[in-house]
Protein backbone atom coordinates (compact mmCIF):
# COMPACT_ATOMS: atom_id res chain seq x y z
CA UNK A 1 0.00 0.00 0.00
CA UNK A 2 2.84 2.40 0.85
CA UNK A 3 4.49 1.84 -2.51
CA UNK A 4 1.21 2.40 -4.30
CA UNK A 5 0.67 5.60 -2.36
CA UNK A 6 4.13 6.80 -3.30
CA UNK A 7 3.46 6.20 -6.97
CA UNK A 8 0.17 8.05 -6.79
CA UNK A 9 1.76 10.95 -4.93
CA UNK A 10 4.58 11.35 -7.43
CA UNK A 11 2.66 10.97 -10.67
CA UNK A 12 -0.54 12.42 -12.11
CA UNK A 13 -3.67 10.58 -11.04
CA UNK A 14 -6.24 9.95 -13.74
CA UNK A 15 -9.50 10.92 -12.10
CA UNK A 16 -12.53 8.76 -12.94
CA UNK A 17 -15.55 10.56 -14.31
CA UNK A 18 -18.48 11.22 -12.01
CA UNK A 19 -22.07 10.84 -13.11
CA UNK A 20 -22.22 14.55 -13.83
CA UNK A 21 -18.94 14.43 -15.76
CA UNK A 22 -20.41 11.75 -18.00
CA UNK A 23 -23.47 13.85 -18.72
CA UNK A 24 -21.29 16.80 -19.73
CA UNK A 25 -19.17 14.78 -22.12
CA UNK A 26 -21.74 12.33 -23.52
CA UNK A 27 -24.60 14.69 -24.25
CA UNK A 28 -24.89 17.52 -26.69
CA UNK A 29 -26.20 20.42 -24.55
CA UNK A 30 -24.02 22.47 -22.11
CA UNK A 31 -24.09 21.32 -18.49
CA UNK A 32 -23.33 24.53 -16.55
CA UNK A 33 -26.93 24.85 -15.37
CA UNK A 34 -27.78 26.48 -12.06
CA UNK A 35 -28.99 24.09 -9.42
CA UNK A 36 -30.70 26.69 -7.25
CA UNK A 37 -34.05 25.49 -5.99
CA UNK A 38 -33.29 21.77 -6.29
CA UNK A 39 -32.35 19.34 -3.54
CA UNK A 40 -30.73 15.88 -3.63
CA UNK A 41 -31.90 13.78 -6.57
CA UNK A 42 -33.84 16.74 -7.98
CA UNK A 43 -30.54 18.59 -8.46
CA UNK A 44 -28.93 15.83 -10.49
CA UNK A 45 -32.18 15.38 -12.41
CA UNK A 46 -32.06 19.09 -13.27
CA UNK A 47 -28.52 18.80 -14.60
CA UNK A 48 -29.40 15.72 -16.63
CA UNK A 49 -32.47 17.42 -18.08
CA UNK A 50 -30.49 20.43 -19.22
CA UNK A 51 -27.55 18.31 -20.40
CA UNK A 52 -29.47 15.78 -22.47
CA UNK A 53 -32.40 18.02 -23.28
CA UNK A 54 -36.03 17.18 -22.64
CA UNK A 55 -36.53 16.45 -26.34
CA UNK A 56 -32.99 15.30 -26.98
CA UNK A 57 -32.40 12.90 -29.84
CA UNK A 58 -28.99 11.94 -28.50
CA UNK A 59 -28.30 8.25 -28.83
CA UNK A 60 -25.92 8.28 -25.88
CA UNK A 61 -26.66 5.36 -23.52
CA UNK A 62 -26.21 7.80 -20.65
CA UNK A 63 -28.81 10.20 -22.02
CA UNK A 64 -31.21 7.32 -22.56
CA UNK A 65 -30.68 6.35 -18.95
CA UNK A 66 -31.86 9.86 -18.00
CA UNK A 67 -35.44 8.70 -18.51
CA UNK A 68 -34.95 6.26 -15.65
CA UNK A 69 -33.90 9.13 -13.37
CA UNK A 70 -37.02 11.05 -14.36
CA UNK A 71 -39.11 8.03 -13.48
CA UNK A 72 -37.54 7.94 -10.01
CA UNK A 73 -34.99 5.16 -10.36
CA UNK A 74 -32.38 5.30 -7.60
CA UNK A 75 -29.34 7.32 -8.64
CA UNK A 76 -26.98 5.06 -6.77
CA UNK A 77 -28.15 2.09 -8.85
CA UNK A 78 -27.39 4.11 -11.99
CA UNK A 79 -23.83 4.58 -10.77
CA UNK A 80 -23.52 0.81 -10.27
CA UNK A 81 -24.89 0.17 -13.76
CA UNK A 82 -22.56 2.75 -15.30
CA UNK A 83 -19.56 1.09 -13.67
CA UNK A 84 -20.68 -2.40 -14.71
CA UNK A 85 -21.06 -1.25 -18.31
CA UNK A 86 -17.49 -0.01 -18.55
CA UNK A 87 -18.23 3.37 -17.05
CA UNK A 88 -16.15 5.26 -14.49
CA UNK A 89 -14.43 3.77 -11.50
CA UNK A 90 -16.99 3.61 -8.72
CA UNK A 91 -16.53 5.50 -5.45
CA UNK A 92 -18.84 5.44 -2.46
CA UNK A 93 -19.00 9.24 -2.52
CA UNK A 94 -18.12 12.16 -4.71
CA UNK A 95 -17.01 14.08 -1.60
CA UNK A 96 -15.98 12.85 1.85
CA UNK A 97 -15.45 15.56 4.48
CA UNK A 98 -13.50 14.76 7.65
CA UNK A 99 -14.82 17.08 10.36
CA UNK A 100 -18.34 18.45 10.87
CA UNK A 101 -17.52 21.94 12.12
CA UNK A 102 -18.63 25.15 10.44
CA UNK A 103 -16.18 24.61 7.57
CA UNK A 104 -17.20 21.01 6.95
CA UNK A 105 -20.88 21.89 7.23
CA UNK A 106 -20.56 24.72 4.69
CA UNK A 107 -18.69 22.45 2.28
CA UNK A 108 -21.25 19.66 2.68
CA UNK A 109 -24.23 21.88 1.95
CA UNK A 110 -22.56 23.40 -1.10
CA UNK A 111 -21.57 19.94 -2.36
CA UNK A 112 -25.20 18.81 -2.18
CA UNK A 113 -26.24 21.96 -4.01
CA UNK A 114 -23.83 20.95 -6.77
CA UNK A 115 -25.40 17.50 -7.02
CA UNK A 116 -22.48 15.66 -5.42
CA UNK A 117 -23.02 12.59 -3.27
CA UNK A 118 -21.58 13.67 0.07
CA UNK A 119 -20.60 12.16 3.41
CA UNK A 120 -19.23 13.90 6.48
CA UNK A 121 -17.23 12.08 9.18
CA UNK A 122 -17.29 13.38 12.75
CA UNK A 123 -15.49 11.80 15.69
CA UNK A 124 -16.79 14.20 18.35
CA UNK A 125 -20.02 16.19 17.94
CA UNK A 126 -21.43 18.11 15.00
CA UNK A 127 -20.55 21.81 15.02
CA UNK A 128 -16.89 21.52 15.99
CA UNK A 129 -15.13 24.13 18.08
CA UNK A 130 -17.12 27.15 16.90
CA UNK A 131 -20.54 25.81 17.83
CA UNK A 132 -19.66 23.83 20.92
CA UNK A 133 -16.58 25.44 22.49
CA UNK A 134 -16.00 28.71 20.68
CA UNK A 135 -17.79 31.49 18.86
CA UNK A 136 -21.38 30.40 19.56
CA UNK A 137 -21.36 29.90 23.36
CA UNK A 138 -18.92 32.79 23.82
CA UNK A 139 -21.38 35.14 22.09
CA UNK A 140 -24.06 34.01 24.53
CA UNK A 141 -21.79 35.01 27.43
CA UNK A 142 -20.91 38.28 25.71
CA UNK A 143 -24.60 39.06 25.24
CA UNK A 144 -24.96 38.78 29.03
CA UNK A 145 -21.88 40.92 29.69
CA UNK A 146 -23.25 43.57 27.34
CA UNK A 147 -26.57 43.73 29.18
CA UNK A 148 -24.81 43.83 32.54
CA UNK A 149 -22.57 46.71 31.44
CA UNK A 150 -25.53 48.70 30.22
CA UNK A 151 -27.53 48.11 33.40
CA UNK A 152 -24.53 48.95 35.59
CA UNK A 153 -23.75 52.19 33.76
CA UNK A 154 -25.88 54.65 35.72
CA UNK A 155 -24.48 57.63 33.83
CA UNK A 156 -25.42 56.09 30.48
CA UNK A 157 -28.92 55.16 31.63
CA UNK A 158 -29.51 58.51 33.29
CA UNK A 159 -28.62 60.25 30.02
CA UNK A 160 -31.44 58.26 28.41
CA UNK A 161 -33.84 59.07 31.26
CA UNK A 162 -33.83 55.52 32.65
CA UNK A 163 -33.51 54.45 36.28
CA UNK A 164 -33.07 50.82 37.35
CA UNK A 165 -32.25 48.96 40.52
CA UNK A 166 -28.86 47.27 40.90
CA UNK A 167 -28.32 44.64 38.21
CA UNK A 168 -27.79 41.04 39.32
CA UNK A 169 -27.14 37.78 37.50
CA UNK A 170 -27.55 34.05 38.07
CA UNK A 171 -24.27 32.37 37.15
CA UNK A 172 -25.84 28.95 36.54
CA UNK A 173 -28.57 30.45 34.36
CA UNK A 174 -25.98 32.39 32.34
CA UNK A 175 -23.97 29.19 31.80
CA UNK A 176 -27.15 27.34 30.81
CA UNK A 177 -27.95 30.06 28.25
CA UNK A 178 -24.59 29.47 26.55
CA UNK A 179 -24.97 25.68 26.65
CA UNK A 180 -28.55 25.77 25.35
CA UNK A 181 -27.56 28.01 22.46
CA UNK A 182 -24.77 25.61 21.45
CA UNK A 183 -27.19 22.67 21.65
CA UNK A 184 -29.76 24.46 19.49
CA UNK A 185 -27.26 25.47 16.80
CA UNK A 186 -25.73 21.99 16.80
CA UNK A 187 -29.17 20.51 16.21
CA UNK A 188 -29.83 22.97 13.39
CA UNK A 189 -26.59 22.00 11.64
CA UNK A 190 -27.29 18.28 12.00
CA UNK A 191 -30.85 18.59 10.73
CA UNK A 192 -29.84 20.73 7.77
CA UNK A 193 -27.32 18.13 6.59
CA UNK A 194 -29.65 15.18 7.15
CA UNK A 195 -32.49 17.00 5.41
CA UNK A 196 -30.37 17.53 2.31
CA UNK A 197 -29.17 13.95 2.13
CA UNK A 198 -25.66 14.25 3.57
CA UNK A 199 -24.56 10.97 5.16
CA UNK A 200 -23.22 11.65 8.66
CA UNK A 201 -20.69 8.95 9.55
CA UNK A 202 -19.82 8.80 13.26
CA UNK A 203 -16.22 8.03 14.14
CA UNK A 204 -12.65 9.25 13.87
CA UNK A 205 -11.57 9.56 10.24
CA UNK A 206 -8.14 8.42 9.02
CA UNK A 207 -6.86 8.63 5.44
CA UNK A 208 -5.58 5.18 4.47
CA UNK A 209 -4.62 5.91 0.85
CA UNK A 210 -5.65 8.28 -1.92
CA UNK A 211 -9.47 8.35 -2.08
CA UNK A 212 -9.80 5.92 0.88
CA UNK A 213 -10.84 6.80 4.46
CA UNK A 214 -11.23 4.60 7.52
CA UNK A 215 -13.55 5.66 10.33
CA UNK A 216 -14.79 4.12 13.54
CA UNK A 217 -15.33 4.34 17.29
CA UNK A 218 -13.50 2.64 20.13
CA UNK A 219 -14.97 -0.80 20.74
CA UNK A 220 -16.49 -1.10 17.28
CA UNK A 221 -14.99 -2.42 14.02
CA UNK A 222 -13.64 0.21 11.62
CA UNK A 223 -15.32 0.87 8.30
CA UNK A 224 -13.77 1.90 4.98
CA UNK A 225 -15.33 4.36 2.53
CA UNK A 226 -13.99 5.71 -0.73
CA UNK A 227 -14.38 9.18 -2.20
CA UNK A 228 -13.37 10.81 -5.44
CA UNK A 229 -12.52 13.88 -3.33
CA UNK A 230 -11.60 14.15 0.34
CA UNK A 231 -11.75 17.41 2.31
CA UNK A 232 -9.92 17.68 5.64
CA UNK A 233 -11.80 20.02 7.99
CA UNK A 234 -10.64 18.93 11.44
CA UNK A 235 -10.20 22.39 12.96
CA UNK A 236 -8.06 23.23 15.98
CA UNK A 237 -7.69 22.96 19.75
CA UNK A 238 -6.48 25.48 22.36
CA UNK A 239 -2.70 25.90 22.35
CA UNK A 240 -1.11 25.55 25.78
CA UNK A 241 2.56 26.63 26.01
CA UNK A 242 5.03 24.36 27.82
CA UNK A 243 5.32 24.89 31.56
CA UNK A 244 1.61 25.55 32.06
CA UNK A 245 -0.35 22.93 33.99
CA UNK A 246 -4.05 22.78 33.15
CA UNK A 247 -6.48 21.46 35.77
CA UNK A 248 -9.67 22.74 34.12
CA UNK A 249 -10.77 24.50 37.32
CA UNK A 250 -8.24 27.14 38.36
CA UNK A 251 -5.98 27.01 35.29
CA UNK A 252 -8.08 26.54 32.18
CA UNK A 253 -8.50 27.21 28.47
CA UNK A 254 -11.38 28.85 26.63
CA UNK A 255 -13.03 25.41 26.38
CA UNK A 256 -13.39 25.32 30.17
CA UNK A 257 -14.11 29.03 30.57
CA UNK A 258 -17.28 28.79 28.47
CA UNK A 259 -18.82 26.50 31.07
CA UNK A 260 -18.63 29.42 33.55
CA UNK A 261 -18.46 27.10 36.56
CA UNK A 262 -17.36 29.95 38.83
CA UNK A 263 -16.42 33.65 38.80
CA UNK A 264 -12.92 34.17 40.25
CA UNK A 265 -12.23 37.41 42.09
CA UNK A 266 -8.86 37.81 40.37
CA UNK A 267 -8.28 36.25 36.96
CA UNK A 268 -5.03 36.31 34.99
CA UNK A 269 -5.50 36.04 31.23
CA UNK A 270 -2.43 34.87 29.33
CA UNK A 271 -2.68 36.47 25.87
CA UNK A 272 -4.45 39.69 24.87
CA UNK A 273 -5.66 38.78 21.38
CA UNK A 274 -9.26 38.17 20.31
CA UNK A 275 -9.94 35.36 22.80
CA UNK A 276 -8.34 37.09 25.78
CA UNK A 277 -10.00 40.42 25.05
CA UNK A 278 -13.48 38.90 24.74
CA UNK A 279 -13.13 36.95 27.99
CA UNK A 280 -11.88 40.06 29.79
CA UNK A 281 -15.14 41.71 28.70
CA UNK A 282 -17.19 38.81 30.12
CA UNK A 283 -15.39 38.36 33.42
CA UNK A 284 -15.04 42.05 34.34
CA UNK A 285 -18.75 42.57 33.63
CA UNK A 286 -19.52 39.72 36.04
CA UNK A 287 -17.27 41.12 38.78
CA UNK A 288 -13.74 39.75 38.28
CA UNK A 289 -10.55 41.78 38.30
CA UNK A 290 -8.31 40.86 35.36
CA UNK A 291 -4.56 40.90 34.75
CA UNK A 292 -3.32 40.49 31.18
CA UNK A 293 -0.01 38.72 30.57
CA UNK A 294 1.27 39.49 27.07
CA UNK A 295 4.52 38.21 25.58
CA UNK A 296 4.82 41.05 23.07
CA UNK A 297 5.64 44.66 23.89
CA UNK A 298 2.06 45.90 23.58
CA UNK A 299 -1.47 44.73 24.18
CA UNK A 300 -3.74 43.46 21.39
CA UNK A 301 -1.13 42.38 18.83
CA UNK A 302 -2.60 41.82 15.39
CA UNK A 303 -4.97 44.77 15.55
CA UNK A 304 -4.26 47.93 13.60
CA UNK A 305 -2.04 49.90 16.04
CA UNK A 306 -4.28 52.99 16.04
CA UNK A 307 -7.37 50.89 16.70
CA UNK A 308 -5.48 49.00 19.40
CA UNK A 309 -4.62 52.22 21.24
CA UNK A 310 -8.22 53.38 21.17
CA UNK A 311 -9.41 49.93 22.25
CA UNK A 312 -7.07 50.05 25.24
CA UNK A 313 -8.51 53.44 26.24
CA UNK A 314 -12.11 52.22 25.86
CA UNK A 315 -12.01 48.52 26.76
CA UNK A 316 -9.17 48.24 29.28
CA UNK A 317 -8.26 51.47 31.08
CA UNK A 318 -11.73 52.22 32.53
CA UNK A 319 -12.21 48.65 33.76
CA UNK A 320 -10.67 46.65 36.57
CA UNK A 321 -7.83 45.46 34.34
CA UNK A 322 -4.07 45.77 34.66
CA UNK A 323 -1.37 44.19 32.53
CA UNK A 324 2.20 42.97 32.12
CA UNK A 325 3.70 43.17 28.63
CA UNK A 326 6.96 41.81 27.26
CA UNK A 327 6.82 38.84 29.64
CA UNK A 328 6.24 35.10 29.31
CA UNK A 329 4.38 32.88 31.74
CA UNK A 330 7.20 30.38 32.14
CA UNK A 331 5.37 28.25 34.68
CA UNK A 332 1.79 28.23 35.96
CA UNK A 333 0.78 25.99 38.85
CA UNK A 334 -2.93 25.42 39.66
CA UNK A 335 -4.37 26.27 43.07
CA UNK A 336 -4.09 23.42 45.55
CA UNK A 337 -4.41 22.81 49.29
CA UNK A 338 -5.45 26.39 49.97
CA UNK A 339 -2.62 27.90 47.93
CA UNK A 340 -3.44 30.27 45.04
CA UNK A 341 -2.50 29.87 41.39
CA UNK A 342 1.15 30.89 40.95
CA UNK A 343 2.51 32.38 37.72
CA UNK A 344 6.25 32.73 37.18
CA UNK A 345 6.99 35.57 34.73
CA UNK A 346 10.21 35.93 32.75
CA UNK A 347 11.35 38.60 30.30
CA UNK A 348 10.39 37.60 26.75
CA UNK A 349 13.73 38.62 25.25
CA UNK A 350 16.28 37.82 27.98
CA UNK A 351 14.33 35.02 29.73
CA UNK A 352 15.41 36.52 33.07
CA UNK A 353 12.94 36.13 35.96
CA UNK A 354 10.66 39.16 36.52
CA UNK A 355 8.16 38.35 39.27
CA UNK A 356 5.69 35.78 40.58
CA UNK A 357 1.95 36.48 40.54
CA UNK A 358 -0.55 34.81 42.86
CA UNK A 359 -4.12 34.86 41.52
CA UNK A 360 -7.37 32.96 41.96
CA UNK A 361 -7.42 31.58 38.41
CA UNK A 362 -5.63 31.75 35.08
CA UNK A 363 -7.19 31.60 31.62
CA UNK A 364 -4.79 30.47 28.88
CA UNK A 365 -5.68 32.41 25.70
CA UNK A 366 -2.47 31.93 23.73
CA UNK A 367 -4.10 30.94 20.46
CA UNK A 368 -5.03 27.64 18.87
CA UNK A 369 -3.16 24.69 17.38
CA UNK A 370 -4.28 22.59 14.38
CA UNK A 371 -5.98 19.28 15.19
CA UNK A 372 -4.31 17.04 12.61
CA UNK A 373 -2.85 14.13 14.59
CA UNK A 374 -4.13 10.71 13.62
CA UNK A 375 -5.32 11.82 10.17
CA UNK A 376 -3.03 9.34 8.42
CA UNK A 377 -1.35 12.04 6.37
CA UNK A 378 1.81 9.95 6.25
CA UNK A 379 -0.14 7.44 4.13
CA UNK A 380 -0.32 10.02 1.34
CA UNK A 381 3.22 11.39 1.89
CA UNK A 382 2.15 14.65 3.54
CA UNK A 383 4.35 16.34 6.13
CA UNK A 384 2.67 18.90 8.38
CA UNK A 385 4.36 22.21 9.21
CA UNK A 386 3.98 22.96 12.93
CA UNK A 387 0.93 20.72 12.73
CA UNK A 388 -0.66 22.59 9.81
CA UNK A 389 -1.49 20.78 6.58
CA UNK A 390 0.36 22.43 3.64
CA UNK A 391 -1.97 23.63 0.88
CA UNK A 392 -1.79 25.82 -2.21
CA UNK A 393 -4.03 28.82 -2.97
CA UNK A 394 -6.85 26.44 -3.99
CA UNK A 395 -6.67 24.52 -0.67
CA UNK A 396 -5.23 21.48 -2.47
CA UNK A 397 -3.00 19.48 -0.14
CA UNK A 398 0.69 19.32 -1.03
CA UNK A 399 2.93 16.31 -0.45
CA UNK A 400 6.43 16.47 1.05
CA UNK A 401 7.89 17.39 -2.35
CA UNK A 402 5.44 20.26 -2.81
CA UNK A 403 3.30 18.45 -5.39
CA UNK A 404 -0.50 18.69 -5.45
CA UNK A 405 -2.24 15.51 -4.29
CA UNK A 406 -5.17 14.97 -6.61
CA UNK A 407 -8.56 14.82 -4.89
CA UNK A 408 -7.29 15.86 -1.44
CA UNK A 409 -8.07 19.28 0.10
CA UNK A 410 -7.75 20.90 3.52
CA UNK A 411 -9.82 23.83 4.80
CA UNK A 412 -10.12 25.90 7.96
CA UNK A 413 -7.91 26.00 11.04
CA UNK A 414 -6.10 22.82 10.01
CA UNK A 415 -4.33 24.64 7.15
CA UNK A 416 -3.58 27.80 9.19
CA UNK A 417 -4.29 30.32 6.42
CA UNK A 418 -6.91 32.21 8.44
CA UNK A 419 -8.20 30.68 11.67
CA UNK A 420 -11.80 31.89 11.56
CA UNK A 421 -14.96 29.79 11.29
CA UNK A 422 -16.37 31.76 8.37
CA UNK A 423 -13.02 31.56 6.57
CA UNK A 424 -13.23 27.76 6.86
CA UNK A 425 -16.72 27.81 5.37
CA UNK A 426 -15.61 30.09 2.53
CA UNK A 427 -12.65 27.82 1.80
CA UNK A 428 -14.97 24.80 1.77
CA UNK A 429 -17.30 26.43 -0.74
CA UNK A 430 -14.30 27.39 -2.90
CA UNK A 431 -13.09 23.77 -2.87
CA UNK A 432 -16.50 22.43 -3.85
CA UNK A 433 -16.63 24.90 -6.74
CA UNK A 434 -13.33 23.46 -7.98
CA UNK A 435 -14.63 19.91 -7.62
CA UNK A 436 -17.62 20.98 -9.73
CA UNK A 437 -15.20 22.18 -12.45
CA UNK A 438 -15.58 25.88 -11.61
CA UNK A 439 -12.12 27.22 -10.81
CA UNK A 440 -12.25 29.38 -7.71
CA UNK A 441 -9.54 31.16 -5.72
CA UNK A 442 -10.58 32.74 -2.44
CA UNK A 443 -9.22 36.23 -1.71
CA UNK A 444 -8.43 36.02 2.00
CA UNK A 445 -7.93 39.80 2.18
CA UNK A 446 -11.68 40.14 1.70
CA UNK A 447 -12.55 38.01 4.74
CA UNK A 448 -13.59 40.14 7.74
CA UNK A 449 -12.80 39.47 11.38
CA UNK A 450 -14.49 40.73 14.53
CA UNK A 451 -13.93 40.92 18.26
CA UNK A 452 -17.28 40.98 20.10
CA UNK A 453 -16.37 43.21 22.99
CA UNK A 454 -18.49 46.20 24.10
CA UNK A 455 -18.07 48.14 21.90
CA UNK A 456 -17.08 45.76 19.10
CA UNK A 457 -13.95 45.80 16.92
CA UNK A 458 -13.93 44.65 13.31
CA UNK A 459 -11.46 44.69 10.44
CA UNK A 460 -10.86 43.54 6.89
CA UNK A 461 -7.80 43.71 4.65
CA UNK A 462 -4.46 45.20 5.65
CA UNK A 463 -3.47 47.12 8.76
CA UNK A 464 -1.80 50.51 8.23
CA UNK A 465 1.76 49.17 8.76
CA UNK A 466 1.07 46.28 6.35
CA UNK A 467 -0.36 48.64 3.73
CA UNK A 468 2.57 51.04 4.00
CA UNK A 469 5.03 48.16 3.65
CA UNK A 470 3.19 46.95 0.54
CA UNK A 471 3.15 50.49 -0.88
CA UNK A 472 6.87 50.87 -0.31
CA UNK A 473 7.60 47.55 -2.01
CA UNK A 474 5.33 48.21 -5.01
CA UNK A 475 5.78 51.96 -5.35
CA UNK A 476 2.38 53.52 -4.74
CA UNK A 477 0.91 56.03 -2.29
CA UNK A 478 -1.31 55.18 0.69
CA UNK A 479 -3.83 57.55 2.27
CA UNK A 480 -5.94 57.27 5.41
CA UNK A 481 -9.51 58.46 5.98
CA UNK A 482 -11.35 58.40 9.32
CA UNK A 483 -14.83 59.11 10.63
CA UNK A 484 -16.16 59.18 14.17
CA UNK A 485 -19.26 57.62 15.69
CA UNK A 486 -19.69 60.90 17.56
CA UNK A 487 -20.97 62.46 14.33
CA UNK A 488 -23.49 59.67 13.65
CA UNK A 489 -27.12 60.41 14.50
CA UNK A 490 -28.06 56.81 15.33
CA UNK A 491 -25.04 56.33 17.60
CA UNK A 492 -25.87 59.57 19.42
CA UNK A 493 -29.50 58.46 19.81
CA UNK A 494 -28.17 55.31 21.51
CA UNK A 495 -25.77 57.45 23.55
CA UNK A 496 -22.97 55.29 22.11
CA UNK A 497 -20.77 57.79 20.30
CA UNK A 498 -17.45 56.19 21.29
CA UNK A 499 -15.68 54.79 18.25
CA UNK A 500 -14.06 55.40 14.87
CA UNK A 501 -13.90 53.91 11.39
CA UNK A 502 -10.63 53.94 9.48
CA UNK A 503 -10.11 53.48 5.74
CA UNK A 504 -6.72 52.64 4.20
CA UNK A 505 -6.67 53.11 0.42
CA UNK A 506 -4.82 53.94 -2.77
CA UNK A 507 -5.68 57.43 -4.03
CA UNK A 508 -4.48 56.65 -7.56
CA UNK A 509 -6.83 53.72 -8.22
CA UNK A 510 -9.39 54.04 -5.44
CA UNK A 511 -8.58 50.51 -4.24
CA UNK A 512 -9.64 49.70 -0.67
CA UNK A 513 -6.67 48.19 1.16
CA UNK A 514 -8.20 47.87 4.61
CA UNK A 515 -11.01 49.04 6.86
CA UNK A 516 -10.97 48.97 10.68
CA UNK A 517 -13.89 49.86 12.94
CA UNK A 518 -14.27 50.23 16.70
CA UNK A 519 -17.77 51.13 17.81
CA UNK A 520 -21.40 50.09 18.20
CA UNK A 521 -22.22 47.07 15.97
CA UNK A 522 -18.82 47.23 14.26
CA UNK A 523 -19.04 43.49 13.53
CA UNK A 524 -22.11 44.09 11.37
CA UNK A 525 -20.83 47.25 9.67
CA UNK A 526 -17.62 45.71 8.35
CA UNK A 527 -19.35 43.65 5.67
CA UNK A 528 -19.95 46.55 3.31
CA UNK A 529 -16.18 47.01 3.16
CA UNK A 530 -15.38 43.29 2.92
CA UNK A 531 -17.85 42.84 0.06
CA UNK A 532 -16.39 45.86 -1.73
CA UNK A 533 -12.91 44.29 -1.52
CA UNK A 534 -14.23 40.92 -2.67
CA UNK A 535 -16.04 42.45 -5.65
CA UNK A 536 -13.21 44.80 -6.58
CA UNK A 537 -15.43 47.86 -6.08
CA UNK A 538 -13.49 51.13 -6.17
CA UNK A 539 -14.06 53.98 -3.73
CA UNK A 540 -15.18 56.14 -6.66
CA UNK A 541 -18.07 53.73 -7.24
CA UNK A 542 -18.99 53.10 -3.61
CA UNK A 543 -19.18 56.82 -2.93
CA UNK A 544 -22.50 56.78 -4.82
CA UNK A 545 -24.05 54.03 -2.67
CA UNK A 546 -27.14 55.15 -0.74
CA UNK A 547 -27.45 54.52 3.00
CA UNK A 548 -30.65 54.85 5.03
CA UNK A 549 -30.82 57.73 7.49
CA UNK A 550 -30.43 57.64 10.41
CA UNK A 551 -28.43 54.40 10.60
CA UNK A 552 -25.00 53.35 11.79
CA UNK A 553 -24.17 52.45 8.19
CA UNK A 554 -23.71 56.18 7.56
CA UNK A 555 -20.41 55.91 9.46
CA UNK A 556 -19.07 54.04 6.42
CA UNK A 557 -20.96 56.27 4.00
CA UNK A 558 -19.10 59.29 5.40
CA UNK A 559 -15.87 57.32 5.50
CA UNK A 560 -15.91 56.49 1.79
CA UNK A 561 -17.10 59.97 0.81
CA UNK A 562 -14.20 61.54 2.71
CA UNK A 563 -11.59 59.60 0.74
CA UNK A 564 -9.54 61.75 -1.67
CA UNK A 565 -9.41 59.73 -4.85
CA UNK A 566 -7.76 61.37 -7.85
CA UNK A 567 -10.16 63.00 -10.30
CA UNK A 568 -8.62 61.07 -13.15
CA UNK A 569 -7.96 57.87 -11.27
CA UNK A 570 -8.19 54.87 -13.60
CA UNK A 571 -11.08 52.51 -13.03
CA UNK A 572 -9.59 49.24 -11.74
CA UNK A 573 -9.97 46.33 -14.14
CA UNK A 574 -11.77 43.56 -12.30
CA UNK A 575 -9.81 40.35 -12.48
CA UNK A 576 -9.62 37.07 -10.66
CA UNK A 577 -9.01 37.43 -6.91
CA UNK A 578 -5.39 37.31 -5.86
CA UNK A 579 -4.73 34.44 -3.44
CA UNK A 580 -3.15 35.27 -0.11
Amino acid sequence: MAAGAAILASSPVVQPLSLLDLSRRACSAPAKASLVGFQGLRKENAVLSRSCGVNSTSSSPFCKRHSLVKSGKDLRQLRVEASANGGPQSFDYDVIIIGAGVGGHGAALHAVEKGLKTAIIEGDIVGGTCVNRGCVPSKALLAVSGRMRELQDEHHLKALGIQVDAAKFDRAAVAAHADNLATKIRGNLTNSMKGLGVDILIGVGTIMAPHKVKYGKIGYPDKIVTGKNIIIATGSVPFVPPGIEIDGKTVFTSDHALKLEWIPDWLAIVGSGYIGLEFSDVYTALGSEVTFIEALDGLMPGFDPEIGKLAQRVLINPRKIDWHTGVLAKKITPAKDGRPVTIELVDTKTKEPKEVLEVDAALIATGRAPFTKGLGLENVKVETQRGFVPVDERMRVLDAAGNVISGLFCIGDANGKMMLAHAASAQGISVVEQIADNDNVLNHLSIPAACFTHPEISMVGLTEPQARKKAEDEGFEVLIAKTSFKANTKALAENEGEGIAKLIYRPDTGEILGVHILGLHAADLIHEASNAIAMGTSIKDIKFAVHAHPTLSEVLDELFKSAKVGEHAPVPVKSDPVPV
